[in-house]
């Protein structure tokens, strides 16, 4: 099987599957279309034009390596002129990885890994998160797509390639990984402290809900997930679930063959499921073979929501009837093959060689998917953290003090303000939280009463009470259901 995937490199696999491989190549221009001579001219002329290009970068090899006034490594030079055309081509999706980060990706196509938690791509020569995997400690951090990371442990991304950024980012379970993220909205840089870890292998978990509501959740579309996902589904509906929320929030894609499989089981036969369009503009519909379901869907997304997720959103919103719940989607259009044996010495080159499109023919890319029903999460869910390194008091003005404001005002008390400026009732709300928590009641927020403030914020979010676009799909089963049952 060919793997296509996005930029994946933290963390997990993208957008990959062998069924793609042959829509790349559907539109070429046939043989028996052109005249004897015509073949034949086109063919000594190309093979002269690339003759002329290989000695091209021959030479200029050869050059380096005999007056380059040091000793050059070779391999260096190849690898970095092989980056050098991917990075022409100006693809974020479309990358060289050498033979060491050829084998991790290979690992996290297996989905064993450990990391952060984060995939990532690079947009404009900057280090841009795809989407944090759930409950990842990228996620837990507070990490969000398109956030865009400055440094690693006080290195400098800026300027770097792909891979060795990676290579910064990624580390054994248990080690720091500090970043400084620039996010849209935030005038300063933010800094994160991740404890790397293993992410979790289980890509599907299920729970029934009452009122005969199931929920399956799903992290990311590994090679087993398929397989997972109808057992979850199997035992879902013979506890006579009555309808279905399927949470896709943060997933930032995986197998394409997989998302295919889970799709078919929603939509009925004949009806499209996905588009594929080549270079040529030649269109590949891959249609259902499953048969539908009577009972309601709604299906969770977000920001982090990406690539075969948005194939599945598309595909049961436009071919299923379901409805989608949250936010705009990441916007993630294009399909990746990757290249391994063709290299011949355990690198591996991955080549964007088709976009993909919903069944009504839509172009998602850069643009995502709009819900059905736009639902946000509380403020507090995406609060950055606060600095560690100085002590918020009164009358002080900052955007620690802001984010501080929007923690306290999530946790219920209430400092009557959210625009950073540190005043009277922000600091009595500040003693409420210290004496709740047993901690110095001092009205000033040092770093034991930020760490504090961060931890209940963390048990806050991971309440599914709290979490209003879970609700707010449950509720709208719910009463899909009772009007099902009215009828």
């Amino acid at each position: 099987m060919m793997k296509k995937s996005t930029v994946v490199w933290l963390m997990v696999a993208a957008l990959i599957g062998g069924s793609l491989l042959t829509f790349a190549f559907t539109g070429a221009t046939s043989l028996a279309k052109q005249t004897a001579g015509e073949g034949i001219l086109a063919s000594i002329s190309n093979n002269v034009d690339k003759q002329s290009d290989l000695d091209k970068i021959q030479k200029a090899l050869d050059l380096i390596q005999n007056n380059y006034y040091q000793e050059v490594d070779r391999t260096k030079l190849v690898d970095g002129a092989i980056n050098g055309m991917m990075e022409a081509l100006g693809d974020p999706y479309s990358n060289y990885m050498g033979k060491t980060t050829a084998a991790q990706f290979e690992e996290q196509i297996e989905g064993s890994f450990t990391g952060i938690g984060a995939e990532v791509s690079s947009e404009n020569g900057k280090v841009t998160i795809v989407s944090p995997i759930k409950n990842s400690p990228a996620e837990k951090a507070g990490l969000r797509a398109k956030d865009i990371i400055l440094t690693v442990n006080g290195t400098s991304l800026a300027g770097m390639e792909l891979n060795d950024a990676v290579n910064k980012i990624r580390g054994p379970k248990g080690s720091k990984a500090v970043l400084q993220i620039q996010r849209a909205g935030s005038t300063d840089p933010l800094e994160y402290t991740i404890v790397r870890d293993d992410i979790d292998l289980e890509t599907v978990h299920s729970e029934m809900k009452p009122n005969g509501i199931g929920v399956i959740t799903i992290t990311q579309f590994s090679l087993n997930t398929g397989q997972r996902f109808k057992e979850e589904l199997a035992k879902l509906e013979a506890q006579k679930m009555k309808g279905l929320v399927i949470d896709v929030r943060n997933n930032p894609g995986g197998v394409l063959s997989v998302v295919i499989d889970i799709a078919q089981q929603f939509v009925p036969k004949g009806k499209v499921i996905v588009q594929v369009e080549d270079k040529n503009k030649q269109r590949e519909k891959e249609q259902s073979q499953g048969g539908g379901k009577s009972y309601p869907i709604a299906l969770l997304m977000n920001k982090g929501s990406a690539s075969a997720s948005e194939i599945l959103a598309g595909a049961l919103q436009q071919s299923a009837g379901a409805t989608l719940i949250g936010e705009n989607s990441f916007g993630k259009g294009t399909v990746q093959t990757s290249y391994d044996k063709q290299m011949g010495d355990g690198s591996l080159l991955k080549i964007t060689i088709a976009k993909w499109l919903t069944p009504d023919g839509s172009w998602i890319h850069k643009k995502g998917i709009k819900p059905d029903i736009a639902v946000d999460q509380p403020a507090y869910f995406t609060v950055a953290p606060l600095a560690k390194d100085k002590t918020l008091k009164y009358d002080m003005n900052s955007s620690d003090v802001k984010n501080a404001q929007v923690m306290l005002t999530g946790l219920g008390y209430k400092p009557g303000r959210q625009d950073g400026y540190f005043d009277r009732a922000t600091e009595q709300a500040v003693k409420a939280f210290q004496t709740k928590q047993k901690l110095t009641v001092s009205g000033t927020i040092d770093a034991k009463t930020a760490s504090a403030l961060e931890a209940k914020l963390v048990e806050s979010i991971r309440d599914p009470r709290n979490d209003t676009q879970l609700n707010k799909g449950l509720e709208f089963v719910g009463k899909e259901i009772a009007a099902s049952a009215s009828k």
